[in-house]
């Protein structure tokens, strides 16, 4: 891998289909763990936060080898039986570095590599070139395998585009100008996705012992976000969405990260604090007016991502 460049990926901004068609080119917008792919004479895959995630994935390795070599950009993904992208699914996978249990689970839950951006063949970097000219050099490498794929783009109009996504169940769509350049680790207002339902990154910063059924366990997680300034703040407690196990690997985390202080100012008396370095991910209905999530509800953890990276909406 040493002649290939390191690339940070690029982020879309969220916002609404924007208004002219033509200079504008429409994507799934896939719910699963961002990924950097390295393919010389093996294959090196690099999560959003850049660490080396390559070893969770072994049924991506026959991407490999490559004359020439070339970096790509995707979605690592598990598809449920209805064939719609299962985040709760990938869950198992996305903490998982046991080899044995490794091997176990890409039988039961295996993963796809959704490629859809080309960044880097050869000795050329690609990522000044507009992104149609991209995206057709990487439509003729013709990367199509039992475990990656490049996803078709979407035809039609954006607006309908994303109500047949909404029709399918799917997370949104992301639009992409036809002559946006790739700008590695920026977020770029060339990109854009629209979402069909409402999600929000956050750091766990404490827990609410449970009663009843969940008396001896977590009864609810506290959030916080990073505000301008890069202050956490709180923005509420999320008790829903949660499986037994997700409970327990939860209380497996976060027992060791217990502190005696709040990390964060919120009016929480039976709180057990934690050191705000988990990040979760959950949907909600809309923001309160006290800077509250309302209905929010638990997708689960996302160790791709860094709690100092966790802000609120742009």
């Amino acid at each position: 891998m040493k002649g290939l460049p390191r690339y940070a990926p690029m982020l879309a901004t969220a916002g609404v289909i924007p208004g002219n068609d033509s200079q504008w080119n429409y994507e799934v917008k896939f719910d699963g763990v961002r990924a950097i792919g390295y393919i010389d004479s093996d294959l090196r895959l690099m999560s959003r936060n850049d660490k080396n995630i390559t070893a969770a994935w072994p049924e991506l390795a026959g991407l490999a080898p490559s004359d020439p070599p070339f970096v790509v950009d995707g979605e690592i993904v598990t598809f449920a039986a209805d064939g719609r992208s299962s985040f709760e699914a990938l869950q198992p996978r996305m903490h998982q570095r046991n080899p044995a249990a490794i091997r176990a689970l890409v039988s039961s839950v295996p993963a796809t590599y959704m490629i859809f951006d080309l960044l880097h063949i050869g000795d050329r970097s690609l990522i000044d070139l507009p992104y149609q000219q991209r995206r057709e050099l990487l439509e003729q490498l013709d990367l199509r395998g039992p475990n990656w794929q490049t996803p078709a783009r979407l035809n039609g109009s954006g607006a309908a585009v994303l109500e047949e996504s909404r029709r399918l169940g799917l997370e949104g769509i992301v639009c992409k100008r036809v002559d946006s350049p790739y700008s590695p680790g920026r977020r770029s207002p060339l990109w854009i996705k629209v979402k069909n339902i409402r999600d929000q990154e956050v750091v766990i910063v404490g827990w609410r012992p449970g009663a009843g059924r969940r008396a001896g366990q977590i009864g609810s997680l506290l959030m916080a976000v990073h505000d301008d300034t890069g202050e956490l703040t709180y923005i509420g407690n999320v008790g829903t969405g949660f499986t037994q196990a997700m409970l327990a690997d939860l209380h497996a985390k976060l027992k060791p990260l217990q502190r005696n202080t709040a990390p964060v100012a919120a009016p929480v008396a039976d709180a057990v604090w934690v050191e705000p370095t988990l990040v979760g991910e959950v949907t909600f209905t809309e923001w309160t007016g006290d800077g509250r999530l309302r209905h929010p509800s638990w997708r689960g953890l996302r160790p791709d991502k860094e709690s100092r990276d966790v802000k609120l909406p742009e």
